[in-house]
């Protein structure tokens, strides 16, 4: 399969499950329609290449330092942390297709009075983050809506917890168990069975994801920009990190790198980092596995 472009088009709206009429090529508005799933593929049972050896982690540094022009990466050890390269099995599970949407996660807003997706400049200031608090609001939800035009990008400024208190609803709305991915089935799902480096194989094109690379510094809607991995994931690397529910010491692993990384070391399916679990960032998104 080839890349995903052209996130206004018909084939898209109907991955995502939000509309069954006709859609227009030049303008894409959000639509009223029963309340469907989230749109999945299936991962088979059986084995698979988990985590990265010396050699992998080298070429992510090397392709941070091509893109930065420092070794911070690799001064700080970043990779040195991913688990060793070695064979792993998972039962077979449906993961959904792309990270949870504003549109989908509207719903459960709407029908909880859970708080919408916002943070505010105090408590954004003491994350001790390099983004402005300015960045976070073309983010920001306003009256329990998604910014307008946002609809169908990745819904992101949510927690650990925000998630999984979405995934509580959505098994409650269709009667089947929702949770956040463990690592290996995150990894499993992005990677395929054969270890590549990345959803689309072992070297680097920016082509292939959202990131700072060569994208819009932002996040843009989901599949939009972004090659399927083997099991069809879209936006497996880049668009946004995303929990995953492997815990580590009170924290949680985030994965698969965002639109603002470059190089992009971090967007390999091995690579993961730890951040707090009531974390909201406008980096960070989710996604969910049934069976």
């Amino acid at each position: 399969m080839g890349s995903v472009r052209g996130a206004h088009s018909c084939w898209l709206i109907g991955l995502l499950a939000v509309a069954t009429t006709a859609c227009s090529a030049t303008t894409l508005k959000p639509l009223e329609s029963p309340f469907h799933a989230p749109a999945t593929v299936e991962v088979a049972a059986g084995e698979f290449i988990r985590g990265s050896d010396q050699r992998e982690r080298d070429y992510a540094y090397q392709l941070d330092e091509q893109a930065y022009g420092h070794s911070r990466t690799r001064d700080a050890g970043w990779y040195d942390r991913e688990a060793p390269r070695s064979a792993a099995s998972t039962d077979a599970f449906r993961i959904t297709t792309t990270p949870i949407t504003n549109q989908q996660y509207q719903r459960f807003v709407a029908a909880t009075a859970h708080p919408a997706p916002d943070v505010d400049p105090d408590t954004w200031v003491s994350y001790g983050l390099v983004h402005p608090f300015q960045r976070t609001r073309r983010h920001a939800w306003v009256d329990q809506r998604p910014p307008v035009g946002r609809e169908f990008h990745p819904v992101v400024l949510v927690s650990y917890h925000d998630a999984n208190a979405y995934a509580k609803w959505l098994s409650k709305q269709t009667g089947t168990v929702w949770h956040l991915p463990t690592e290996n089935e995150w990894t499993k799902a992005a990677r395929g069975n054969d270890g590549r480096t990345f959803p689309w194989g072992d070297e680097f094109n920016a082509r292939h994801l959202n990131s700072h690379d060569s994208g819009p510094f932002d996040t843009v809607p989901v599949g939009s920009i972004s090659t399927p991995s083997p099991y069809g994931l879209l936006d497996a690397a880049g668009q946004v990190f995303e929990w995953i529910d492997t815990p580590n010491a009170g924290r949680a692993w985030v994965k698969g790198g965002s639109w603002d990384d470059s190089g992009c070391g971090v967007c390999r399916p091995a690579a993961r980092h730890a951040r707090p679990k009531d974390l909201k960032h406008i980096l960070v998104g989710f996604r969910l596995v049934t069976r």
